[in-house]
């Protein structure tokens, strides 16, 4: 038997509630016995929990009865009877009334009866969860069946939880319960539990003592962590072996009020349209507790603390206590005086006690969005404007309004609309998207001689309706004025471009028509002037004042200027208004064929063998005349010369074509020129001679001409004469430019050549110096200064005073001739000779033999001393009169070498 022992105080509400529940049976009758069942319960009512069993009368006991709940999900009936609760929840006055029904599985007969739950009263021990006593958990007793296997006795009540409140101050550790075994009088027993909280994480919060069995916890516990713990305890001797099946302990942490609501942001946004009705839903601000949901710990309350502004009502809203709606309350939302609205929302738990309950705070920022309740209202009732004729695309007024709803917004953009005034579409209303001013543009050209002045009805609006209610004011009409300006126009041809029909062949100086423009400034006193702009083959010309246009040539139909018998002409004509204004005109001449032309003959070189049989020409007529003019034409052979008839007959084919064959039976090879009479059907008819140059050549069996001359071989074409004559003239061309070019590269290689061979080169030797060196060994200078003598420096350039003792003493500088810097290679010898007639004229220049001085020679020469030397020593010894073969250039020394008297 199952015994809870000690502290009965939990589970006397319970067996109260099955005692008030249970009725007396006085007659059996199929059903209920009773028609409603009462229980009274605590407060929270736990998942699983056994509420009160009703009775259902069976009186022949063969009915299979299945209950159902009216609630079920919070209440199920098993099939004894037993009502258990589904799910954990606070008993309210939502969960106090619900049906049980019972159906006959097999008549589906069906009966009801009402539960009724009420609340225990509250009793001062009850909130206190510790008690000086400690309660006893006793193992369920086992008995043995005759089988001789164990089997656990029938329960009819379940171990109800340990309430433990959080956060308990202890001291720790804190007894609970004592559990123990009716077997422990007999046996050594050792108690243990097992469960998360006990052995298993989080560890140690729990613990027994093996011996006695108390269960004990060893530190406050925190519900919004863990709020349910379910442990297993356990009975074994000493050793081990399990002398009790194990029971379920559940500790239930009871919530204390020690979490503050805290809201999911700290500020919330929300917008409400200006103008709205109370009642208009806003926005829902949530907060949330930590602490349990379905106890007064974490339900919670709202409320609107301030508002800012406060007007025009200082509570234009409200908000749901338990749900957080914010909704209007008050009429008067108009965002062009208040734009925001700041409120201050307060959450307090406990049901909003403001004693007991824990609050916290929070922002609601609610803008007031804009509506179209602003109508568009001009500036002005009337604009003025103005506008050249014949313009587009032109600004004409500028329309202002004004809108006091949001900028930039749907109900603040304006859209104008012109209503009258236009009947043509000629004008346009743009808006300025950044001003929203209205920009009266012309999109089609207007006339001042048609009308002078406009006068448009415009209207503006929003691009959204406006709101329910609201009308257009009368400023949103306004009436815009616009003069017209005149201006010079072109003036413009009519017809244009005008036709008109002629016959060829007009003699110069008919007249053909008159061609005058019209100038649309009928308000202009201007006078119009005509030129001739375009006249392909210069056959007309045109009045300047009158515009009469008069023929200067013979019109000719088969002129090339002449398209489709049509010849264009285009003359311009110009105003002397300000500033002068032109217009162009077109004459289309359709020319009438008249028969001026007379007919070729095609084609006019053709081939024919010796022998009549196969032989035959066909040929056909060219007239540049059209119909009648043309076609059907006449073919035949003059009388003279008397051979033409006497070896050729042509024959009439058709009105086009002919064939011409030979009447001889063999005629020599050759070339022949046979005139041909051709007369067209013109009225009158016209005729002409046409030659046809015919080559009469040997033939083969095919008729084929073998003769490897033809025609143009007879005689060269002028075509193949200028070529030959071009390729001619090319060749002459090329040779001699090969010829001048050949003289120029003599002359060239003549003017560069050496007048001596390179190793004679007397140019190395021939220098202007200023100061003698050493030997041989000092000889370090740059003999690029003998090509060039110009380049050497001047003694000028060289300071005062600075000079060798061995140079020549200082006195007037001859002024030799300089040499350009790129001079020609033939200048050499003149530059020498020059040089040389300069240093015979200067009365100071020391002689040539002459005896210079040295002060240093230098050391290691391999030559000679030059004191040694001189002119006639040397020029005795040595045999100059090769000198003389090296041209004009070197007579001089010849002269002076040669050992001649001079």
């Amino acid at each position: 038997m199952c015994r809870i022992v000690g502290a009965p105080r939990t589970l006397l509400p319970l067996l109260a509630a099955l005692l008030q529940a249970s009725g007396e049976i006085s007659l059996c009758k199929t059903g209920f016995p009773e028609d409603v069942y009462s229980a009274v319960l605590s407060r929270d009512v736990l998942e699983g929990q056994p509420l009160l069993n009703v009775k259902f009368s069976n009186c022949n006991g063969k009915r299979k009865v299945q209950y159902e709940s009216s609630e079920p999900a919070d209440f199920k009936v098993d099939e004894d009877g037993m009502v258990y609760a589904v799910r954990s929840f606070p008993l309210s006055s939502e969960h106090s009334k619900f049906l049980i029904y019972a159906q006959d599985k097999e008549t589906q007969e069906k009966w009801q009866v009402a539960v009724k739950l009420s609340l225990r009263p509250a009793l001062p021990e009850d909130s206190v969860k510790e008690s000086r006593e400690i309660e006893e958990i006793v193992f369920p007793r086992q008995v043995t069946k005759h089988n001789g296997y164990l089997q656990r006795q029938k329960r009819d009540w379940v171990i109800p939880p340990i309430n433990l409140p959080e956060n308990s101050r202890g001291p720790f550790p804190q007894e609970l319960v004592r559990i123990r075994s009716d077997r422990d009088k007999n046996l050594s027993l050792r108690y243990s539990v097992t469960g998360p909280g006990a052995d298993q994480p989080p560890t140690g919060i729990f613990i027994i003592n093996p011996i006695s069995g108390q269960l004990s916890v060893t530190k406050p516990l925190d519900r919004e962590l863990i709020a349910r713990f379910h442990l297993r305890a356990h009975a074994v001797d000493i050793n081990g072996n399990q002398v009790e099946n194990p029971i379920d302990i559940v500790i239930n942490v009871i919530d204390m009020n020690d979490n503050r609501p805290e809201f999911l942001h700290q500020v919330w946004n929300g917008t409400v349209p200006e103008g709205s009705k109370p009642g208009t839903y806003v926005m829902t601000v949530t907060a949330i507790d930590a602490d349990d949901p379905n106890a007064l710990n974490g339900m919670l309350r709202y409320r609107i603390l301030s508002q800012a502004p406060s007007t025009p009502s200082p509570n234009m809203f409200t908000i749901n206590n338990e749900t957080g709606d914010i909704i209007t309350v008050a009429a008067g939302l108009d965002r062009e005086k208040v734009q925001q609205y700041t409120l201050i929302i307060q959450a307090t738990d406990m049901e909003g006690n403001p004693t007991y309950g824990l609050s916290n705070t929070a922002t609601a920022v609610i803008t007031v969005t804009d509506v179209n309740d602003n109508p568009p209202e001009f500036t002005a009732m009337t604009f003025y404007g103005e506008v050249p004729e014949n313009r587009v695309d032109v600004i004409v007024a500028n329309l202002t309004v004004t809108d006091k709803d949001q900028p930039h917004t749907p109900a603040w953009n304006a859209i104008y609309r012109i209503s009258g005034g236009d009947p043509a579409g000629r004008f346009a209303i743009q808006t300025d998207p950044n001003s929203n001013d209205g920009l009266v543009t012309v999109v089609k050209p207007i006339d001042f001689e048609t009308n002078r002045m406009y006068v448009l009805t415009v209207a503006a609006e929003n691009q959204v309706p406006l709101a329910k209610g609201i009308q257009h004011p009368p400023q949103s009409t306004a009436t815009v004025s616009v003069t017209v300006i005149d201006v010079n126009e072109n003036p413009y041809f009519a017809p244009n471009p005008k036709i008109i029909r002629q016959e060829e062949g007009l003699h110069a100086g008919t007249m053909l028509t008159t061609f005058t423009a019209q100038d649309p400034d009928r308000y202009m006193q201007q006078s119009i002037r005509y030129t001739k702009l375009s006249d392909p083959a210069n056959w007309l010309k045109i009045d300047s004042v009158n515009g009469q246009i008069t023929t200067i040539a013979v019109l000719d139909r088969e002129s090339p200027n002449v398209k489709n018998n049509i010849y264009n002409a285009t003359f311009l004509a110009s105003d002397n208004g300000i500033p002068p204004m032109s217009g162009t005109g077109t004459l289309q001449i359709y020319l009438l064929d008249i028969n001026d032309n007379a007919p070729q003959v095609l084609p006019q070189e053709a081939e024919i063998c010796e022998t009549p049989d196969p032989n035959s020409i066909n040929i056909t007529a060219l007239d540049y005349d059209i119909d009648p003019n043309a076609g059907p034409f006449a073919f035949d052979l003059p009388l003279s010369p008397v051979t033409i008839k006497r070896n050729w007959t042509i024959t009439r084919l058709n009105g086009d074509f002919a064939q011409l064959n030979l009447k001889i039976k063999f005629l020599e090879a050759g070339i022949y020129e046979v005139p041909i009479i051709i007369t067209d059907s013109g009225n009158p008819p016209k005729s002409n001679i046409s030659i046809l140059r015919v080559k009469v050549c040997q033939c083969d069996s095919n008729g084929d001409c073998t003769d490897v001359d033809r025609i143009v071989g007879a005689g060269l074409g002028t075509g193949a004469i200028i070529a030959i004559l071009l390729c001619i003239i090319i060749l002459l061309i090329l040779v001699l430019m090969f010829v001048v070019w050949m003289k120029r590269r003599d002359k060239e290689r003549q003017a560069k050549q050496l007048l001596i061979d390179p190793e004679d080169d007397v140019r190395d030797n021939i220098l202007k110096y200023d100061e003698e060196g050493g030997g041989e060994e000092d000889q370090d200078y740059d003999l690029s200064q003998l090509q060039q003598p110009d380049t050497v420096e001047p003694d000028a350039i060289k300071p005062v005073g600075i000079r060798r003792l061995d140079e020549r003493p200082i006195h007037a500088e001859p002024q030799y001739p300089v040499r350009s810097a790129a001079p020609h290679p033939g200048d050499i010898g003149d530059f020498i000779n020059e040089g040389l007639k300069a240093a015979d004229n200067d009365p100071t220049a020391p002689p040539y033999d002459s005896l210079l001085v040295f002060d240093y020679e230098g050391s290691g020469s391999t030559a000679g001393s030059l004191s040694s030397l001189n002119s006639s020593s040397s020029g005795g010894e040595q045999d100059y009169d090769y000198l003389n073969d090296w041209g004009p250039r070197f007579k001089k020394l010849a002269d002076m070498y040669g050992g001649g008297d001079d």
